[in-house]
């Protein structure tokens, strides 16, 4: 036992002498040929325990966060070991990795359409196309809020009663960084209209290109550093209480489908927000959730709550939607679950509605053969203020039919 503690302490130091080496600008690949040579793999909870000394020994922690992406670039491929272990479906663990797919798929198509910008031949033809494309994939890429929402507010908090506080300080600025890269991308596709294929391929090379090596390295960070660790540190109740608490943030472009709970978990403990006997109290009268849930499905017309900040906050599952919802969208901006050719006119509403000038819209369209009646209501509170936007959409077309009058009882 001591030799093999001598040798992670030994790994450590030499570990801790090449992030150093970066610091003071040694050159990557030099490093990176020390590391394989000398330590080989590195354990990961190693990575994590150098980064804390460090800041402990008084490396400011913005030198850390600034080398993050210097040694992950040398330790990449080095760490060991990644998720080893099958997870049940709805673990948040599971979750995050479907989440990771997810972006990662998102970005191999933006690879996928610069590249196409890279070799198209002038004059271009469908470069519009291509950027409509891009601003979409990007909007989907912002999902990764959520993610990081969830990691930051849930998963770490919880590491940090446990003594481990490299993650939160180091991922944390990462994950900052990775969000501003996402918004500076999003807007220099929005500030261009009429483009050719040359200049996305340089807006690729300059605008979109760092926010997708920012995104996936951290998802390399994630899966070879945070969740193995995560996974070792935390015990079940912490991840059922994760659990719990992730829809409040939302999920990324993906929905898990199913409440997690461990086998040990046989009672489903109290939620905070009702009242006395479990019931959700009104002005005018009472529910319990159950009662609640149930009656909001059963209305025969699907709704939509945007919240006073944009984001999509409700919907309701009854048995045959007009428009598919899963629990992704659920925190999204609600702009971003638009088609680009559509976002204005949801920016109309939603200006109209919050300055007081309207409180409802109403559209009506033919979809494969049904007529479809969506409005949009302006949701303020008795003093005035604005709360939001409720999005009611109902299949009207058996309605439309109605003749006469039917006064005697006849079930349909």
């Amino acid at each position: 036992m001591s030799e093999l503690l001598a040798n992670a302490e030994k790994r450590k130091g030499l570990l801790k002498h090449m992030i150093l080496q970066l610091h003071k600008g040694e050159a990557p690949n030099a490093v990176r040929a020390q590391l394989v040579q000398l330590l080989g793999k590195v354990p990961y909870e190693e990575v994590i325990e150098v980064e804390q000394e460090l800041m402990a020994e008084g490396l400011p922690q913005e030198e850390v966060i600034k080398l993050c992406d210097l040694h992950s670039q040398v330790l990449g491929g080095q760490i060991v070991p990644g998720i080893q272990r099958k997870l049940p479906p709805g673990h948040p663990v599971e979750t995050f990795l479907h989440e990771n797919r997810a972006l990662q798929r998102e970005i191999e198509e933006v690879k996928k359409i610069l590249a196409g910008c890279d070799s198209a031949p002038e004059p271009e033809t469908g470069a519009r196309e291509a950027l409509l494309s891009l601003r979409s994939r990007f909007y989907n890429l912002l999902d990764v809020d959520k993610h990081y929402r969830r990691k930051e507010y849930l998963v770490f908090s919880h590491l940090e009663r446990y003594g481990v506080s490299g993650p939160s300080t180091v991922m944390w600025g990462k994950d900052d960084e990775v969000r501003a890269k996402l918004r500076d991308a999003v807007s220099a596709l929005e500030a261009v209209s009429e483009v050719t294929a040359a200049e996305l391929a340089s807006l690729g090379a300059f605008a979109l290109n760092p926010a997708l090596d920012g995104l996936e390295d951290m998802i390399m960070k994630e899966e070879e550093i945070l969740f193995p660790m995560s996974l070792d540190k935390l015990s079940e109740a912490d991840w059922y209480e994760i659990s719990l608490e992730s829809p409040e943030h939302g999920f990324c472009l993906y929905d898990p489908g199913v409440q997690w709970r461990p086998a040990s978990m046989q009672a489903e403990p109290s939620r905070a927000g009702l009242e006395a006997g479990g019931k959700v109290k009104l002005a005018t009268g009472s529910f319990t959730p159950e009662e609640l849930t149930a009656l909001l499905n059963t209305m025969p017309f699907d709704i939509t709550f945007v919240d006073a900040e944009d984001r999509v906050r409700y919907f309701s599952q009854g048995r045959d939607r007009i428009f598919a919802r899963n629990r992704a969208i659920l925190g999204r901006n609600v702009r971003h679950c638009h088609p680009p050719g559509s976002v204005h006119i949801v920016e109309k509403i939603i200006d109209d509605f919050r300055g007081g000038r309207q409180d409802r819209a109403a559209f009506w369209i033919e979809l494969q053969g049904r007529f479809i009646h969506i409005e949009y209501f302006a949701l303020r509170a008795q003093d005035g203020r604005y709360l939001g936007v409720l999005e009611v959409s109902q299949d009207l077309t058996e309605k439309r039919k109605l003749e006469g009058e039917r006064r005697l009882l006849s079930y349909d």
